[in-house]
């Protein structure tokens, strides 16, 4: 068995080259991620990559639209338990299971609370169009901003 670095992180994998490939995975830049940045910045729209959304929280969004408040998340179907994709491994059956249903629990809270905050969160699966998911960011961030209350100007303040 696999020495745990940090006790509260979960089930352990079954085998180092579990963890090995584990740690390989990519956490950001993947190819559907960096495809729905391309197709969003093509449609004019500036954004943070890989950022909190809310400073205080420690979960991140893939793109964050601070002034519009929308936080995108961009979901791998095996990480996060694609009801279409995802496959369920047979070696430690038990130990993927446990994963992806506690990612999938993540995924749940972490977009309760940006609610709570007052963010949208915006999710799509890996395998879904990119043009369809970059026109949907476009809608719910150009609708958020019009939504937003303008500034008053400073002459009306005097």
């Amino acid at each position: 068995m696999i020495a745990r670095r940090y006790p509260s992180a979960g089930p352990l994998p079954g085998s180092a080259d579990v963890t090995r490939r584990m740690s390989a995975t990519r956490r950001r830049d993947t190819t559907p991620e960096l495809a729905l940045r391309s197709a969003v910045h093509l449609l004019g729209l500036r954004f943070a990559v890989d950022a909190r959304p809310v400073e205080t929280y420690r979960r991140r969004a893939d793109l964050v639209f601070r002034g519009a408040r929308v936080a995108v998340f961009m979901d791998g179907c095996f990480w996060h338990g694609c009801p279409k994709h995802c496959s369920w491994p047979k070696a430690n059956a038990e130990w993927w299971r446990a994963k992806i249903e506690r990612n999938k629990r993540r995924d749940h809270e972490t977009a309760e609370r940006l609610r709570d905050e007052g963010w949208v969160v915006v999710r799509f699966w890996e395998h879904e169009p990119v043009a369809r998911c970059a026109a949907r960011v476009a809608a719910v961030v150009k609708r958020r901003l019009i939504a937003r209350p303008a500034p008053r100007s400073r002459s009306a303040r005097e």
